[in-house]
């Protein structure tokens, strides 16, 4: 029997999408630490806090200044597919304290697990690094949303070598975080569509994963196509055209809502997004096949 994953068909793009992170943290994080100092510091004269103040506060502009550096950095090679490169950047900081880092490497580490190249036991061992790297970023910043998103997609990989029941179970979790991303960042569209996936694949289970579920737990993950739906659509409110797999969602939903109108209207968009990424094609060549069942 196949464990169903909420987060199924996600690739590189559908869940880590935009340089859009928690990059206006930063400022509040900086002024946080900086706070911190100040009450750290045992009594001094005023002469000797003073120069204690402007030393660490020049360490702390060239601290800043060095992280902002690598994270333009990991980000430039991100939006280039450069994810060997990108992981060995990384990996440097895989003892950082900076959530930062920490959420980077761990969406690093999952994207390298999945290269077509890497054995079965790296893969396993990346996806399980990738996994702690998410968790140390949360316990760094709370309050970093991509870290939230990342732990989120990195739990459910878990579940692919953990079994349906742990998967299931996760499942809950998965939403938790994705939704608290979105208290913290309401204008991220990637997570408004991954909960979208998540509630699309709930509500299209199978009867027997149902019973599976029900007698595993007392109240199983449910949802509705009405609730998919509503996030697809918030998605594209938030950022229009931002992503071809939301756009056949949506066309998907449509159709199990039993509405050949809309349906047509969202799977022509997707047919006629741009290709440019090898998940564009598979998206450009599913919607095609819809439209053949809609018009035939």
């Amino acid at each position: 029997m196949a464990a169903v994953s909420p987060l199924r068909g996600f690739t590189r793009l559908a869940s880590g999408i935009t340089r859009r992170h928690c990059g206006f943290f930063r400022k509040s994080v900086t002024s946080t630490r900086n706070a911190a100092l100040l009450i750290a510091l045992p009594p001094l004269s005023y002469l000797g806090y003073k120069t204690l103040w402007r030393a660490s506060c020049a360490t702390a502009v060239f601290a800043l200044d060095k992280a902002e550096e690598i994270v333009e950095q990991a980000d430039y090679l991100y939006s280039c597919g450069e994810t060997e490169k990108l992981y060995q950047l990384l990996l440097q900081y895989k003892d950082s304290d900076d959530a930062e880092f920490l959420w980077r490497l761990a969406r690093s580490s999952r994207d390298l697990a999945l290269l077509p190249n890497i054995a079965a036991d790296q893969k396993k061992k990346l996806i399980y690094d990738a996994f702690n790297y998410a968790n140390k970023a949360l316990e760094k910043n709370e309050a970093c949303f991509a870290a939230h998103k990342w732990y989120a997609v990195c739990i459910s990989d878990l579940g692919d070598y953990e079994g349906i029941k742990v998967k299931i179970g996760n499942s809950l979790i998965i939403k938790e975080h994705l939704e608290r991303a979105l208290e913290l960042n309401p204008k991220d569209a990637t997570s408004f569509h991954i909960l979208g996936h998540w509630c699309f694949a709930f509500a299209e289970l199978p009867w027997y994963q149902r019973k599976v579920a029900a007698v595993l737990f007392a109240s199983p993950p449910t949802s509705t196509y009405e609730e998919a739906l509503a996030f697809f659509l918030r998605a594209e409110e938030v950022d229009p055209n931002f992503y071809s797999k939301n756009l056949l969602m949506l066309g998907k939903t449509y159709m199990m809502l039993k509405n050949p109108e809309k349906a047509l209207l969202w799977l022509n968009k997707a047919r006629d997004y741009p290709v440019v990424t090898e998940e564009d094609k598979q998206v450009h060549k599913e919607a095609q096949d819809l439209l053949k069942t809609l018009k035939g």
